[in-house]
């Protein structure tokens, strides 16, 4: 059966892919470089990639200086530029935001303290002159985004809802996708945070070798993210890894240990208070160090059960109190030995707080690819015209 002209079309743009994923996230390629990586012959590589530069996909990487005797071989890159994407983290005491480009590099970053008794309609205020702000300020509107990705506290379900649980005030009430979708014509996505730190983790902190992660949330809220072949674990209904809702757990107790801790300031809130016992235990005050075994003896049996349970490589230790890994990580080794049948590799996080937000970009950045490769590879749009590609 003959070719329709559908399927040669189709053939053509799946080529066109293959070679705008060899362009990505590489060094800028030549044409011989793109035809080994794809398996396409040398011509049509070559007449393909120069449909990319010319419908924006691609660019030409203008070639340096060089000892080489005659030309130097023309070289590609993927256009990065060509959209953005946004990463939101929408926390109790801050707003995180930042403006990527369409392999992860960081265009803008803006960060708003955040009050913590502020309603939904008020945070998503500050959220809303945040962003503008930061658009504002790479000369964008939300029409040059192409996708949105947001982070929450609380179990979220697959509408971006969060009804079971969460620590910012009102929030079962609100709405995060009707209200971003109200001002981006794009894709938005609500997930829960910890589950987007252990994203951001395995793309470009301490778990990048490993495709079985528990990410550990630790801070005066406790949790835990799953990823395991390479896939965030979301669950049925967006609570896989709240195991820190069994009492038995001792997680959402744990962090009184701290809190508690005879000779901490009586008037200190219960950050500023775990604060004091880190240094303090640093310092070798014997209280101190008693009320952190306590914390990690409670810590470590929730981890053991998830890890006797997922038999993870990695556990990457976040969260506010991951600033003190090197305090918490050796006793947590020496608790997790006495219940685990093999022990993973600990290490601690390499982002801090920006986790949530980097995760959101990845986040945003796959449902853009899911959307290229689902759609036809449209030109990409100008800035300040109707629509991305996709959307």
């Amino acid at each position: 059966m003959a070719n329709t002209g559908t399927d040669l079309a189709r053939m053509r743009e799946m080529n066109q892919l293959s070679l705008l994923w060899a362009l990505r996230d590489r060094p800028p390629s030549t044409v011989t470089e793109l035809a080994a990586r794809t398996g396409l012959s040398r011509p049509a590589s070559d007449v393909l990639v120069r449909a990319l530069v010319t419908e924006g996909w691609a660019a030409v990487e203008e070639p340096g200086s060089t000892s080489e005797v005659g030309r130097p071989a023309r070289r590609y890159r993927f256009h990065a530029e060509a959209g953005h994407v946004l990463g939101v983290d929408i926390g109790v005491h801050k707003i995180l935001i930042v403006l990527s480009d369409l392999e992860g590099g960081s265009v803008g970053t803006l960060r708003r303290p955040a009050d913590p008794d502020a309603g939904p309609a008020e945070r998503l205020a500050a959220v809303d002159e945040a962003v503008e702000e930061l658009l504002g300020e790479a000369g964008m509107t939300p029409s040059d985004i192409w996708g949105v990705s947001v982070g929450v506290t609380g179990p979220v379900e697959a509408g971006g809802r969060t009804h079971l649980s969460s620590t910012l005030p009102g929030w079962s009430s609100a709405d995060p996708v009707a209200h971003f979708g109200a001002r981006f014509t794009c894709p938005v996505r609500v997930e829960n945070d910890c589950k987007l730190a252990a994203v951001a983790e395995r793309w470009r902190g301490a778990a990048r070798d490993a495709d079985d992660i528990v990410y550990l949330l630790a801070g005066l809220r406790t949790g835990a993210a799953l990823i395991l072949d390479g896939v965030l674990r979301r669950g049925h209904g967006g609570a896989a890894g709240e195991i820190g809702a069994l009492r038995a757990v001792r997680w959402r107790d744990a962090p009184h240990h701290l809190a508690a801790c005879p000779g901490a300031p009586a008037d200190a809130r219960p950050g500023e208070a775990a604060a004091w016992v880190f240094r303090a235990a640093r310092e070798g005050d014997r209280a101190a160090r008693t009320a952190l075994r306590r914390y990690t003896r409670d810590l470590a049996i929730g981890v053991a059960a998830l890890v006797l349970t997922l038999d993870p490589q990695v556990v990457v230790l976040g969260g506010g109190f991951s600033r003190s890994a090197d305090l918490i990580l050796d006793p947590l080794r020496g608790e997790l030995a006495k219940h685990c049948l093999r022990l993973p590799e600990l290490r601690a996080s390499t982002l801090g707080d920006e986790s949530v937000a980097l995760g959101a970009v990845r986040l945003a950045l796959d449902a853009v690819d899911d959307r290229m490769l689902r759609t036809a590879l449209s030109p990409p749009r100008a800035p300040g015209s109707a629509a991305a590609p996709g959307c």
